[in-house]
């Protein structure tokens, strides 16, 4: 489970470098929040989150890790499209404030709720004996 939360932190490594890149050569400067939460929620965290899982495999393959990881990689991109689609005003179209602000909402909680689920994993699981550095020490 810990190479799959690598894989996705890369992922956002680039997003996060594709809307930098964006917001230096246009000088837009009004998503620099939600590029900050691209680069922190997505590559730092979930690239820690990796590590963290990778050397702890019973925990990753928990209960509490697997709803760790559907809750936060469904609730962090609608967290941060609708971060990106705040900056559209006018909207589209009549309600785009609400539906936006509801979106924010609905991911921020999906990603709180996985964060807290992440903390009573890493108590409940991460202890020298569950590492993978105490199976290599054991053969």
């Amino acid at each position: 489970m810990g190479a799959k939360w690598i894989k996705i932190a890369v992922i956002y490594f680039i997003l996060g470098i594709v809307v930098g890149m964006f917001m230096s050569s246009t000088l837009q400067l009004q998503w620099a929040a939600a590029h900050a939460h691209v680069n922190l929620a997505g590559w730092a965290s979930i690239g820690i989150i990796g590590v963290v899982y990778t050397l702890y495999p019973k925990a990753a393959n928990s209960t509490l890790g697997i709803w760790h990881f559907w809750l936060y990689n469904i609730g962090l991109p609608i967290l941060l499209l609708s971060m990106f689609m705040i900056q559209v005003r006018p909207g589209p179209f009549p309600g785009w404030g609400a539906l936006t602000k509801t979106l924010i909402f609905g991911g921020g909680t999906m990603v709180t709720i996985a964060v807290i689920i992440f903390i009573v994993n890493v108590f409940k699981y991460v202890h020298d004996s569950n590492s993978i550095g105490d199976k290599n020490r054991a053969s």
